[in-house]
């Protein structure tokens, strides 16, 4: 793992900006994530502290995460012990992944009381716990575990906290000398360093190895400590490597790696281009759980009518025999007797050929005839409407992909708008038990080019339509990918330059279906050439005097922008 103790350390030491800032706001986006807002010299920081099972970290954050309306009990806990209170010390529990916040804050009454906020980075088993360290008292935590869970501690409101068990190893920062040049040989590969030394995973262990490789005994301790105090105490390079097919980050320069994919000027910008958008796809996911289920549901059961409709579409096409059985008994009326089962008549479309044409035998030649052309009648109709079902199905599947799409790459507070619009078209049931609010204007993403020029991005149909006929003027810039579902992105200005045309055309190509792909075709044409089609759905436009040109969704570019 790369947040391992030695990350833990650096992070720790990045942290001490925010000693002795004081708590302004506290917010809980999810079940899993907390934010604090720490005011202190002067700015305002956002600390993210995540016990997520895959992303838990704790880092100073630029991002913006939303907030439910609500906010959960473990959060007003929190508010009510931490806000207003000022951080006196930040500090790490050995080279553990566990960082303790001490805080001096006011009760009730406004006297001074002190509380320990304590962040457990241990996977699936991660935490956030609230303590009471003058009784050292569990006063609540974000994950609780009953005796039945846990059988070394409980963790819960009211318990005594007892930490995690200690790493039974070697102190790496405590190490003299001799101690170091005694372990030295038994280091044949990373898993003997990190069986040794706490706070060392594997990727670091394989880093320190690869930095003594060729040194002599005499230098080897000084690499080492240059080595340590890249985390603790000496100048960090946050950095994100390739080391074959596998993507590692540290807060030093990894040598051993095959490729420096990017460095960073803090340890928080690095673990949000590591964790961010993977965590906000998470935060999508268990929100919109059921609404992916839902459209996943819909699109099959589209396909499966499709199939239904082709092979229904297939025996209507025989609709021409139909009509040459009906005019052959025709033409053959005055040889035909009821009773007759079968008619083996001369075929006068295809000289020299006869035709068997079966006959009930209770009707009479004129009968059987008129059947034939019923039946004629009957699949020439049936092919109109097939030919209909299926161009609504494909329509169907195309809107219910495009909202999957939308799905996969919205933020948490745009899949509401989803679900309000797919109610609103009757497709899905209303969410019950919410109050009824009065609606919101959509609030597209804001951008800023390199140039300074305001772009706006819809996330979903809502935002769109509303983007492009409410807010954007007639002269501005609108973009689309070509013939792939996407995002509608306007530019507002009326002559923005290349630069800016090429960066929300990267922002288009982004939030679109191609997201993954290269050299994507972006078209782009001023609002005035885009129109909405009469009864057409949310978010379906058509546009002309296009221009087009070619781009390559770029994350680090999109994320620029944003800031």
């Amino acid at each position: 793992m790369a947040f391992d103790g030695l990350f833990t350390a650096a992070i720790t030491q990045e942290l001490q900006q925010i000693k002795d800032g004081r708590i302004s706001k506290i917010h809980q986006p999810n079940a899993q994530e907390v934010v604090l807002i720490v005011r202190a010299g002067r700015s305002n920081y956002k600390l993210l502290i995540s016990a997520h099972p895959s992303y838990s970290r704790v880092q100073l954050t630029d991002e913006t995460i939303a907030n439910p309306a609500e906010p959960p009990m473990f959060c007003m806990v929190l508010r009510k012990h931490l806000e207003g209170g000022m951080i006196e010390s930040i500090q790490q529990s050995g080279n553990d992944r566990i960082i303790s916040f001490d805080i001096r804050a006011k009760n009730e009454i406004g006297d001074d009381m002190h509380r320990r906020l304590i962040v457990e980075i241990m996977g699936r088993h991660s935490n956030l716990l609230l303590i009471d360290p003058e009784r050292n008292m569990i006063i609540d935590s974000m994950k609780h575990l009953p005796p039945s869970v846990n059988s070394y501690r409980t963790v819960l409101p009211g318990q005594p906290y007892i930490p995690a068990p200690p790493q039974e190893k070697l102190d790496p920062f405590e190490l003299d000398e001799k101690e170091f040049l005694a372990l030295l040989p038994e280091w044949e590969n990373a898993k003997q360093v990190v069986g040794k030394l706490s706070g060392f995973s594997p990727i670091h262990g394989e880093e320190l190895l690869h930095r003594l490789e060729g040194t002599s005994e005499e230098d080897s301790y000084d690499v080492y400590k240059t080595f340590l105090s890249s985390f603790k105490g000496g100048t960090q390079t946050p950095t994100i490597a390739e080391v074959g097919t596998k993507t590692i980050f540290s807060a030093t320069t990894l040598t051993y790696a095959d490729k420096v994919v990017a460095t960073f000027e803090t340890l928080g910008e690095l673990l949000d281009k590591v964790y961010f958008a993977r965590a906000e796809r998470e935060r999508v996911k268990s929100q919109a759980a059921d609404l992916e289920r839902w459209l996943d549901n819909e699109i099959a059961k589209l396909k499966l009518k499709m199939d239904k409709l082709i092979k229904e579409q297939k025996a209507a096409e025989k609709l021409d025999t139909f009509q040459l059985y009906g005019e052959l008994l025709t033409a053959n009326i005055y040889a035909l007797n009821k009773g007759d089962k079968e008619a083996v008549v001369d075929n006068y479309y295809e000289e020299g050929t006869t035709v068997t044409i079966p006959l009930d035998p209770r009707k009479t030649p004129i009968e059987n005839a008129q059947r034939y052309y019923s039946r004629y009648t009957k699949a020439k109709n049936a092919l109109i409407m097939i030919a209909e079902q299926l161009e609504k199905a494909k329509e169907d599947i195309d809107y219910f992909e495009m909202i999957k799409q939308q799905v996969m790459q919205a933020s948490p507070e745009d899949i509401d708008e989803i679900r309000e619009e797919l109610a609103e078209l009757g497709l899905m049931r209303a969410r019950r038990g919410k109050k009824k609010q009065k609606p919101k204007k959509p609030s597209p993403e804001s951008y800023m080019s390199s140039s300074g020029i305001p772009i706006s991005v819809g996330k979903n149909n809502k935002q769109n339509d509303y983007l492009t006929f409410k807010i954007a003027a007639r002269d501005h810039v609108w973009l689309h990918t070509k013939d792939i579902p996407g995002s509608h992105v306007v530019i507002h200005d009326t002559n923005p330059d290349e630069q800016t045309i090429e960066e929300a055309a990267i922002l288009s190509a982004y939030f679109s279906k191609a997201r993954g792909s290269s050299s994507v075709p972006v078209d782009f044409t001023e609002i005035r050439h885009v129109k909405k089609p009469n009864g057409a759905k949310p978010g379906f436009v058509i546009y002309f005097e296009q221009k087009t040109l070619f781009v390559t969704p770029d994350e680090d570019v999109v994320r620029k922008l944003r800031k």
